[in-house]
Protein backbone atom coordinates (compact mmCIF):
# COMPACT_ATOMS: atom_id res chain seq x y z
CA UNK A 1 0.00 0.00 0.00
CA UNK A 2 1.66 3.14 -1.15
CA UNK A 3 -0.16 7.12 0.95
CA UNK A 4 0.97 9.96 -0.21
CA UNK A 5 1.99 12.45 1.61
CA UNK A 6 -1.22 14.22 2.99
CA UNK A 7 -2.47 10.70 3.58
CA UNK A 8 1.01 9.37 5.48
CA UNK A 9 0.30 13.39 7.65
CA UNK A 10 -3.51 11.89 8.23
CA UNK A 11 -2.16 8.41 9.79
CA UNK A 12 0.33 9.92 11.76
CA UNK A 13 -1.75 13.07 13.25
CA UNK A 14 -4.30 10.03 14.08
CA UNK A 15 -1.58 8.02 15.77
CA UNK A 16 -0.01 10.50 17.88
CA UNK A 17 -3.37 11.25 18.96
CA UNK A 18 -4.07 7.96 19.71
CA UNK A 19 -0.96 7.76 21.66
CA UNK A 20 -1.57 11.16 23.78
CA UNK A 21 -5.09 9.51 24.71
CA UNK A 22 -3.17 6.63 25.93
CA UNK A 23 -1.08 8.51 28.14
CA UNK A 24 -4.11 10.19 29.80
CA UNK A 25 -5.60 6.83 30.29
CA UNK A 26 -2.29 5.63 31.76
CA UNK A 27 -2.47 8.89 34.21
CA UNK A 28 -5.59 8.70 35.41
CA UNK A 29 -5.39 4.60 36.13
CA UNK A 30 -2.75 5.51 38.30
CA UNK A 31 -5.26 7.60 40.22
CA UNK A 32 -7.64 4.62 40.35
CA UNK A 33 -4.55 2.10 41.69
CA UNK A 34 -4.70 0.13 38.36
CA UNK A 35 -0.94 -0.04 37.85
CA UNK A 36 -0.85 -2.50 36.07
CA UNK A 37 -2.95 -1.22 33.30
CA UNK A 38 -2.11 2.56 33.56
CA UNK A 39 1.86 1.21 32.63
CA UNK A 40 -0.29 -1.08 29.83
CA UNK A 41 -1.80 2.23 28.48
CA UNK A 42 1.84 3.98 28.97
CA UNK A 43 3.21 1.23 26.63
CA UNK A 44 0.81 1.09 24.03
CA UNK A 45 1.22 5.25 23.92
CA UNK A 46 4.63 4.48 22.92
CA UNK A 47 4.02 2.38 20.38
CA UNK A 48 1.27 4.67 18.35
CA UNK A 49 3.63 7.42 19.28
CA UNK A 50 6.41 5.65 17.10
CA UNK A 51 3.73 4.17 14.42
CA UNK A 52 2.95 8.10 14.12
CA UNK A 53 6.97 9.02 13.42
CA UNK A 54 7.57 5.62 11.24
CA UNK A 55 4.64 5.89 8.98
CA UNK A 56 5.92 9.81 7.68
CA UNK A 57 8.57 7.83 6.30
CA UNK A 58 6.55 5.99 4.83
CA UNK A 59 7.59 2.43 7.23
CA UNK A 60 4.55 0.75 8.82
CA UNK A 61 5.52 -2.60 10.53
CA UNK A 62 3.67 -5.15 11.69
CA UNK A 63 5.02 -6.32 15.33
CA UNK A 64 6.45 -4.47 18.08
CA UNK A 65 9.62 -5.90 17.40
CA UNK A 66 9.61 -4.50 13.90
CA UNK A 67 8.02 -1.46 15.25
CA UNK A 68 11.07 -0.99 17.93
CA UNK A 69 14.13 -1.79 15.48
CA UNK A 70 12.66 0.34 12.33
CA UNK A 71 12.58 3.50 15.26
CA UNK A 72 16.09 2.85 16.27
CA UNK A 73 17.49 2.68 12.56
CA UNK A 74 15.49 5.41 11.28
CA UNK A 75 15.69 7.84 14.18
CA UNK A 76 18.10 6.83 16.78
CA UNK A 77 21.39 5.51 15.35
CA UNK A 78 21.18 8.96 13.69
CA UNK A 79 20.79 10.98 16.46
CA UNK A 80 17.68 12.60 15.10
CA UNK A 81 16.15 11.46 18.27
CA UNK A 82 18.01 10.59 21.74
CA UNK A 83 19.62 6.91 22.49
CA UNK A 84 17.40 7.58 26.10
CA UNK A 85 13.86 6.59 24.24
CA UNK A 86 14.90 3.35 23.53
CA UNK A 87 16.04 2.85 27.19
CA UNK A 88 12.51 4.27 27.88
CA UNK A 89 10.76 1.53 25.11
CA UNK A 90 12.47 -1.13 26.41
CA UNK A 91 11.82 -0.58 30.45
CA UNK A 92 7.67 0.11 29.54
CA UNK A 93 7.76 -2.67 27.51
CA UNK A 94 9.12 -5.27 29.95
CA UNK A 95 6.91 -4.09 32.29
CA UNK A 96 3.88 -4.16 30.25
CA UNK A 97 4.98 -7.72 29.36
CA UNK A 98 5.76 -8.82 32.90
CA UNK A 99 2.21 -7.73 33.83
CA UNK A 100 0.50 -9.42 30.91
CA UNK A 101 2.63 -12.32 31.04
CA UNK A 102 4.13 -12.93 34.19
CA UNK A 103 2.51 -15.09 37.11
CA UNK A 104 2.26 -13.40 40.31
CA UNK A 105 3.41 -9.79 38.38
CA UNK A 106 2.07 -6.86 39.98
CA UNK A 107 2.85 -3.39 39.03
CA UNK A 108 3.56 -0.89 41.81
CA UNK A 109 2.63 2.90 42.34
CA UNK A 110 6.39 3.40 41.61
CA UNK A 111 6.25 2.00 38.33
CA UNK A 112 3.17 3.28 37.23
CA UNK A 113 4.19 6.54 37.72
CA UNK A 114 7.80 6.05 36.23
CA UNK A 115 6.39 4.83 33.24
CA UNK A 116 3.78 7.37 32.63
CA UNK A 117 6.41 10.21 33.29
CA UNK A 118 8.79 8.54 30.68
CA UNK A 119 6.16 8.27 28.24
CA UNK A 120 4.87 11.54 28.35
CA UNK A 121 8.76 12.66 27.77
CA UNK A 122 8.58 10.21 25.14
CA UNK A 123 5.54 11.78 23.08
CA UNK A 124 7.63 15.61 23.87
CA UNK A 125 10.59 14.42 21.67
CA UNK A 126 8.59 12.22 19.01
CA UNK A 127 5.55 15.00 18.82
CA UNK A 128 8.28 17.36 17.35
CA UNK A 129 9.82 15.37 15.58
CA UNK A 130 6.50 14.70 13.52
CA UNK A 131 6.28 18.29 13.45
CA UNK A 132 9.35 18.64 11.72
CA UNK A 133 9.25 16.09 9.38
CA UNK A 134 5.00 17.28 8.37
CA UNK A 135 6.84 20.21 7.50
CA UNK A 136 8.92 18.43 4.75
CA UNK A 137 6.30 16.70 3.60
CA UNK A 138 4.00 19.17 2.96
Amino acid sequence: MTLSSEEKIQLSRYRMEKARRALSDAKNLVGLDAFDASVNRSYYAILSADRSVLILRGIDPETHDGIKTMLSREFIKDGTLPKDLMETFRRVRGRRVNFDYGDYSETGEYEALDSSTRTEEFLKKTSELVNELVKGLE
